[in-house]
């Protein structure tokens, strides 16, 4: 079964071809951060255009390198939200005009759930129930699979998701794009114990914040400018440690045969490390996906669209008050 995945929902373009459930054959992302640069973040106008410019290209390389014709392709999986409106419809408007001129079914795919399911493209053989982590750039989610399609959010951001943190504390210490990664490479060199930064403690809910955190790193570069590197470990230190705080208690709350760990923050080496120990004390299986597919990619949304269509999904899938149940795929034309 040959799935073709389009993902458009924020600042990276991505198509991808997947072969049954877990074999990508290609998997293109094409970054924007140069065209976002400039404001020091995204902005949706921006993105949008930069979708339409490249998505048709992409698609078209897609085609000619593997030889294929849109006939060949049995499944279009296409992002349907969250997301930016001008982004996803871009997205979403390509893949329904494929899905009409080749006749192929078209499965809308819940960002989020994407995100999830890219972790059986890491391990295609994981064991279920698995809880994870979900940590994207404006997600912070901490969801129990009991099975496919069966999911329960247990937690989520009141506030700033963790890489929204990531992304405003690292302009405020006049770190360049991707705020992320800059800081945890400014974070190297600092001490972690320099300031005593907490993230808020919400038990007994398994909810986080980030809002306070971000800004008292952000008072703190007022009065420390020439601290960045301690105040970068600080704050990377007070973030994981709320986000390992909540996932033990989950654990405990919870029997599960495995803990995944997904999104872009999962490229972040401290939180890889420090979920890869409690696993290990918890004596349950470690999965995260490798670190481009932890990124806004096609592949994720082209797995999940798969194992929806093809039936092995049951029920809605609830997360941020998406239902897919009643309109679980586009009309294709007769």
């Amino acid at each position: 079964m040959l799935t073709l995945g389009i993902e458009t929902s924020c600042d990276e373009t991505s198509v991808c071809l997947l072969e049954d459930a877990a074999i990508i054959r290609v998997n293109y992302i094409a970054s924007q951060i140069d065209a976002h640069q400039l404001f020091g973040g995204v902005v949706p106008e921006v993105a949008s255009r930069k979708h339409l410019e490249v998505l048709n290209p992409l698609l078209a390389k897609l085609k000619q390198e593997q030889g294929i014709e849109w006939t060949d392709i049995d499944l279009v999986a296409v992002t349907h939200g969250p997301g930016l409106v001008g982004a996803l419809l871009v997205g979403i408007a390509a893949a329904k005009a494929l899905s009409y001129a080749a006749s192929v079914p078209c499965q809308p795919v819940n960002h989020i759930e994407g995100h999830i399911m890219s972790t059986f493209l890491a391990d295609p053989d994981l064991e279920l129930p698995m809880l994870c982590l979900v940590v994207s750039g404006g997600h912070t989610e901490l969801v129990l699979m009991r099975g496919i399609g069966d999911f329960e959010r247990l937690g989520k951001t009141r506030d700033d998701a963790v890489g929204e943190a990531y992304d405003k504390v690292a302009r405020a210490l006049g770190l360049p794009l991707p705020g992320g990664p800059m800081l945890e490479k400014a974070a190297v060199g600092g001490d972690p114990r320099a300031f005593r930064f907490t993230a808020s403690n919400l038990e007994p809910s398994l909810d986080f914040s980030y809002s306070g955190l971000k800004t008292a790193a952000a008072q703190a570069m007022a009065k420390h400018p020439d601290r960045v590197p301690d105040i970068a470990a600080s704050f990377q230190t007070a973030a994981v440690t709320q986000l390992a705080r909540n996932v033990e208690r989950a654990l405990r709350a919870y029997p599960v045969a495995t803990l995944g760990l997904c999104g872009g923050v999962a490229a972040n080496g401290a939180l890889r490390e420090a979920l890869r120990a409690i696993a290990e004390g918890a004596d349950v299986a470690f999965v995260v996906p490798d670190k481009l597919l932890g990124t806004d990619n096609a592949a994720m949304i082209a797995a999940a669209g798969r194992y929806r269509h093809v039936g092995s999904a049951r029920g809605p899938f609830r997360l941020d008050m998406l239902d897919f149940e009643a309109h679980s795929v586009l009309p294709v034309a007769p």
